[in-house]
């Protein structure tokens, strides 16, 4: 098996064993941290239980240090894995215990500080992990800035860029720098997100990232498949994480997640799993693929995508 959760209340329903109701009410600046959001995340600290899947492989992710970056990073280090993390300077607390749960795992953690929205520290990031780990196997690209808008005509460029260059043009230049470090077998993961095919109007420039993330790994996908490298994405529903509070209008947590069918959002470490897949043997001959999770409706192509190599 992939790894398993084991949850001490023995609740099986997913709408429930987490939390009853809404989230309560409360505001973060970004970027957010754990110990500010009232009613914590679960990363799967207690709750995740490898099985031994990544025994051995090296992996760097972006945003490791909270929210669903921290519970894959915590499912890859019970799953054997030695852990490069990317995170803000602002972060440190939080990078720290998740620093702190891959060493209990008994596993190496290099922690790289920075703004991935700078192009010199996305290769320095690259750089720095290969030369530490000693190579690099699994490479999940999941660092991301959201915010609720209020209306396309108020979002000014500078709010634009900061989206798109920390979703978008890190994405392509940690990925750039990657590439030639990763050899047969390697894998890479986005998170991207079921907005990318059934947009909201408060994400209109989210959305567009996370759509982009799309056609990123599908294309990425066909130009790497030939050197036996897998290319796929997670495309999460609503989510609670420390991002959650401070991308939304606080009068909408109470309501957050409930338009999906399972209830209240999917937490961090529902997620790692599906991470782990991904990036294990058992994945060998999935590329290409948008794996979306959550019970909402999606499009057909997340789930089954067309992809033809070019020869």
């Amino acid at each position: 098996m992939i790894g398993s959760h084991d949850l001490t209340n023995h609740n099986d329903n997913p709408g429930t064993k987490y939390i009853t109701g809404g989230y309560p009410k409360q505001k973060q600046s970004q970027p957010s941290l754990t110990e500010a959001t009232k009613s914590h995340p679960d990363r799967g600290e207690d709750t995740y239980h490898g099985a031994g899947k990544l025994l051995g492989k090296r992996a760097l992710i972006t945003g490791g240090d909270s929210g669903i970056g921290r519970a894959v990073a915590i499912a890859y280090a019970k799953d054997g894995a030695d852990i490069a993390i990317s995170y803000l300077p602002n972060e440190q607390t939080d990078a720290e215990f998740t620093a702190e749960q891959i060493r209990a795992a008994g596993r190496t953690v290099l922690l790289i500080p920075g703004d991935i929205r700078e192009e010199t520290y996305c290769v320095d990031l690259v750089t720095d992990t290969v030369a530490t780990l000693g190579g690099l196997d699994i490479l999940v690209l999941n660092a991301a800035y959201q915010k609720n808008r209020t209306g396309s005509e108020n979002l000014s460029r500078a709010k634009f860029d900061r989206v798109f260059k920390t979703n978008l043009y890190a994405t392509l230049w940690i990925a750039h720098t990657a590439i030639p470090h990763l050899r047969p077998g390697a894998s890479i993961i986005s998170t991207s997100s079921i907005p990318a095919s059934g947009p909201a109007q408060a994400l209109i420039d989210y959305a567009m990232t996370k759509a982009a993330l799309v056609a990123f790994t599908q294309a990425l996908a066909q130009q790497l498949g030939p050197a036996g490298v897998r290319v796929n994405a997670v495309a999460p529903g609503p989510s609670w994480a420390p991002l959650s509070p401070a991308a939304s209008w606080s009068d909408t947590l109470s309501s957050f997640g409930q338009e999906t069918a399972l209830g209240p959002a999917v937490q961090p470490a529902e997620l790692a799993a599906a991470y782990v897949f991904l990036a294990s043997p058992e994945a060998s001959y999935i590329s290409g693929a948008v794996v979306p999770i959550s019970f909402e409706c999606v499009s057909p192509h997340l789930i089954a995508p067309v992809i033809s190599v070019q020869k």
